[in-house]
């Protein structure tokens, strides 16, 4: 899939469900370490009910909201398909129209390998 950077679209958003917290913490601290991602939230408690190979399924889970740019996309598809203990994890993306300037700028160094360290904020950016 292909996420074409612009400025309609200075940001995305990536859904993430994964199956328990050690494996949600570890994917969302990867990302982060890895300036695939500039934050990732981690909501507990999430029920999902799906259709897998023919039997209605219900799984207690942790979703992840992962805050990238569209740069970022494609090495954290991979990233996430590589790490993910699921066969096909969820991983879907939400275009950001529009925020904080200050925030977006911030996404955008916390993401970029080139940069040394994410832009400093008065507050926490998330």
């Amino acid at each position: 899939m292909s996420v074409a950077a612009s400025a309609e679209h200075p940001a995305i958003l990536v859904l993430c469900s994964c199956p328990g917290e050690t494996i949600a913490l570890e994917l969302a601290r990867t990302l982060v370490r890895e300036r695939l991602a500039a934050c990732v939230n981690r909501v507990p408690g999430v029920t999902s009910v799906y259709l897998w190979e023919g039997r209605i399924c219900e799984d207690s889970e942790q979703l992840l909201v992962i805050k990238t740019t569209p740069a970022c996309y494609p090495a954290l598809e991979m990233r996430l398909k590589t790490l993910h203990p699921y066969e096909i994890p969820e991983i879907i993306v939400i275009p950001v129209v529009t925020g904080s300037r200050q925030y977006l700028a911030w996404l955008s160094t916390a993401t970029d390998p080139d940069s040394a360290a994410s832009t400093p904020l008065s507050v926490h950016p998330t």
